[in-house]
């Protein structure tokens, strides 16, 4: 292990353990080193993230503890400087769905502004088998580091890509996939939408909603049935329960499909 005084700055700085550890086991960027605090504690997952290093010949370096600093004003003990996240085209998600035999289940994420919000909604994507996610080029949060942190590292295992997002709906529904924006006064509930078959659903920005041309460019509008009094959830928990909805009956369809028949 070399020790440095402070990174080489000339990538993006993850911080946390298990971001570090998905950065690793995904490979779909160049990791240049990682950065081990003084006086770590040894877990699983740090051998885990020394295993990987040293298996794909990435330097290991001890360094102190403000050198791991986050915005958070505390030290997160683990690091790795890493390339930039690689972006890919519309086309590279719709095609992994039909590699893997499936309906495409597409996220499109409409400006959204807070990294905790993103990183939330990507993990959620990640677990709910979502094939990728679609984010504005422009005036939206992209893949930065704290949204590597805030999604676990669930984004390093996501196609994503960044698009003109009225463009990407229209390509998504020339090739017969019902694009669903999600809105709380929505002309349908999302329970009542065929949600198994090719998919894109669209989450609005915090407060703002879906802007007018990417709602216009929707199939459908739908929002949610709420019992409470709270009229309204944020972006990050309202797309999270419409993924979970979409993954149970996407699952209830492919069960009901390799049943066997009733004799």
């Amino acid at each position: 292990m070399r020790r440095r005084s402070r990174p080489v700055r000339d990538g993006e700085l993850i911080l946390g353990r298990n971001p570090v550890l998905e950065v690793l086991r995904a490979g779909r960027r160049k990791v240049r080193q990682v950065l081990i605090a003084d006086g770590v504690r040894e877990t699983e997952v740090l051998g885990s993230i020394v295993s990987l290093a040293a298996g794909r010949g990435v330097p290991i370096g001890r360094v102190g503890h403000e050198v791991l600093q986050g915005e958070d004003g505390r030290s997160h003990g683990i690091g790795a400087e890493a390339d930039p996240y690689p972006y890919v085209a519309l086309a590279d998600i719709t095609l992994a769905a039909a590699v893997k035999g499936e309906a495409p289940l597409v996220l499109l994420l409409d400006e959204l502004q807070d990294p905790q919000n993103l990183g939330t909604l990507l993990r959620t994507a990640e677990a709910a088998g979502v094939h990728g996610v679609v984010l504005p080029y422009r005036r939206a949060v992209g893949i930065t580091p704290a949204v590597v942190r805030a999604s676990a590292g669930a984004c390093e295992h996501m196609l994503i890509a960044a698009e003109n997002l009225a463009e990407a709906i229209q390509r998504l529904r020339d090739d017969g996939v019902l694009v669903v924006g999600l809105e709380p006064d929505g002309a349908r509930m999302l329970e009542e939408v065929e949600l198994a078959g090719p998919l894109g659903l669209v989450i609005g920005s915090e407060g703002a909603g879906l802007r007018r041309l990417v709602r216009e460019r929707c199939d459908i509008l739908a929002g949610l049935a709420l019992r409470g009094r709270i009229g309204s959830l944020n972006a990050a928990v309202a797309g999270s329960i419409a993924l979970y909805l979409t993954w149970v009956r996407r699952r209830e369809k492919a069960v009901a499909i390799d049943a066997p028949p009733e004799s």
